[in-house]
């Protein structure tokens, strides 16, 4: 089961996204608007310039639905997560409990640790869908996975994480336990070999982690490049949800399946 285990605001590390710049296409007017007031850079310089800055709160609604927290950001603050959430000194010193984000196979690249992305998805304990951005995590040398942590996006909740972690006892697989059992699948693995063998290059996208209650869909698309061309076409979407995994034409049939 899912344990949130902590809040953290949007200055939680000395790097902040304090200004958000809008510029018009029309006419290259820049706006810089303040999302985070208590930021004593950005508070020095609306001094400077007391015109400068707008507050947050005055965006347009069509832009401010669209704000997106930044993926540099998170990348590193789950980076500086995955060892400083240990808040025991003994633990903390033997690195007895720190985390590492999965690394997964690319297609022709090798294989790369996992990237955050952004989703829309409803998460425990909430009561709508919201657009946020996530990063799972595995234990350190380990592939089972331990926790997930999620970057908020929408109104009031901009700038706030939330990690998500699995019980100790529980042994939920991680992506390149789903990728290694992908790759072993009777019907699924013939398959990849005898496009690879084609004249088209096997592609994978980003392999998707969605919490469904306290369960988890793991969801990747699969790519065709042809040799002679560069845009690669949606082929396949792969989908494995507990010790079932499926390959159909598109995500709705891979749900059916």
């Amino acid at each position: 089961r899912f344990r949130n285990v902590t809040g953290v605001q949007t200055c939680a590390l000395p790097i902040c996204n304090s200004v958000k710049a809008v510029i018009d296409a029309y006419n290259g007017t820049t706006t810089f608007y303040l999302a985070e007031p208590n930021d004593p850079i950005a508070l020095t310089m609306a001094n400077i310039f007391p015109a400068l800055f707008r507050p947050l709160g005055e965006m347009p609604t069509g832009l401010r639905q669209h704000v997106r927290y930044p993926e540099d950001i998170f990348a590193i603050q789950s980076a500086v997560f995955a060892t400083y959430h240990m808040t025991n000194p003994g633990v903390f010193y033997n690195k007895e409990d720190q985390w590492q984000v999965p690394v997964v196979n690319a297609g022709e690249r090798s294989a790369q640790p996992i990237q955050p992305y952004y989703t829309i998805m409803k998460l425990p304990g909430e009561g709508r869908e919201e657009f946020i951005q996530m990063l799972p995590f595995t234990p350190r040398l380990k592939d089972n996975l331990s926790a997930w942590m999620v970057a908020r996006s929408d109104g009031e909740h901009y700038g706030r994480l939330r990690v998500y972690q699995f019980p100790k006892q529980s042994i939920v697989y991680g992506p390149s336990q789903i990728e290694a059992r992908i790759n072993q699948d009777q019907t699924i693995s013939p398959q990849i070999t005898l496009w690879n063998q084609q004249g088209s290059t096997v592609n994978f996208g980003t392999l998707l982690v969605i919490p469904i209650e306290e369960s988890l869909l793991y969801v990747r698309p699969l790519y065709l490049r042809s040799s002679t061309g560069k845009i690669p076409e949606l082929k396949r979407v792969i989908m494995a949800y507990g010790n079932k995994i499926v390959m159909a034409e598109t995500l709705t049939r891979a749900l059916r399946s």
